[in-house]
């Protein structure tokens, strides 16, 4: 270690190595506190779940995906309308943003359901088969077995609930759409864990940059007193009769253009609101949206503010961390 700082060719240097040496060891410990309580979930995931009752079987699926608000998709078979309130409610009460899709299939063969003919499609293809001949004359006359081959001409024949067997079978499928509607949200709470930790690291990045580019701006005074005086010298010498306090306000005018420690102190600011923001959990995508385009803001005023190259790569480096946590953000519910 004194040999890597006896290596180091400014003061300059050492306070920068130091500073982040002891954030990065802040960040650290205070990561093993908030691992247990940052609570943020996804609008992703898929669950699906299967039952079955008196001769009847159903399946759930449920499927989430990003979207600016809620938006709840429900397919249920014919019979079982009553059942799309309940479930549109039930997402309504668990998830505040997400495209949700429900579908639910159900098919029922009770006691000795058998099959049928229906005779309406069987007429209607006997009333084809003259057209038929006349086009095809060496086709042979159709044969029974043939005709009772085609689809629709033999169907299944489905015994009708009664009135108490199907609330009771409606009550089952409710408590499976639970299970499903259950186990999407464990998902969603799940992938929000490994959203949660590359939206930390990517804060941590973000809070590097902004201490590296202080300590680079802690620098700057003397460079830009030295570059200002420069430019007095040769100003002077083609306007010898410039007023002493004009040279003073374009010198104060420079000063303060190059000064980015209001920005910095807002990109601090930014960061630890959107840290506060995943701790407190709840639907906070939309709120970690709003601050991608203020952490935007005052990075391109870094940047627009920069008369050093290492100022300069900083601010894009800070462009490039802060797209990369508005890209995870838009996952965030």
């Amino acid at each position: 270690m004194v040999l890597f700082i006896k290596g180091l060719s400014t003061v300059g240097e050492l306070f920068q190595l130091l500073t982040r040496s002891l954030r990065r060891i802040k960040i650290s410990c205070a990561w093993v506190n908030r691992r247990k309580i940052i609570a943020v979930s996804s609008m992703t995931g898929f669950a699906r779940d299967e039952g079955q009752k008196d001769g009847c079987s159903w399946t759930w699926e449920l499927k989430s995906v990003n979207a600016k608000g809620l938006d709840v998709r429900c397919r249920v078979p014919s019979g079982q309308e009553n059942l799309e309130k309940v479930v549109r409610d039930r997402v309504a009460k668990t998830f505040k943003r997400g495209n949700v899709t429900v579908n639910l299939s159900v098919k029922c063969f009770k006691g000795d359901a058998g099959v049928r003919v229906n005779h309406q499609v069987l007429e209607q293809m006997l009333a084809t088969l003259p057209e038929i001949r006349k086009q095809l004359p060496d086709v042979g006359p159709p044969s029974i077995d043939g005709l009772l081959a085609l689809r629709g001409v033999i169907e299944p024949v489905e015994e009708e609930l009664s009135i108490e067997e199907r609330a009771a079978l409606d009550t089952e499928i409710l408590q499976s759409f639970e299970v499903s509607l259950a186990a999407l949200s464990t998902m969603r709470d799940e992938e929000g864990v490994r959203l949660a930790e590359a939206l930390d690291a990517r804060l941590d990045e973000i809070a590097d940059l902004s201490a590296e580019a202080g300590t680079i701006a802690a620098l700057q005074p003397a460079a830009i007193r030295e570059r200002l005086k420069a430019q007095v010298e040769a100003l002077l010498e083609d306007v010898p009769a410039l007023p002493e306090d004009r040279l003073a306000q374009e010198a104060a005018l420079l000063m303060t253009k190059a000064d980015i420690l209001e920005e910095l102190d807002r990109l601090k600011s930014h960061e630890q609101a959107a840290r506060e923001l995943m701790i407190n959990g709840a639907a906070v995508g939309r709120k970690l949206d709003f601050l991608c385009q203020e952490f935007n803001r005052e990075a391109n005023t870094v940047c627009s503010k920069s008369q050093d190259v290492d100022l300069t790569r900083i601010g894009l480096d800070l462009k490039t961390s802060i797209e990369q946590f508005r890209e995870q953000v838009q996952n965030i519910e």
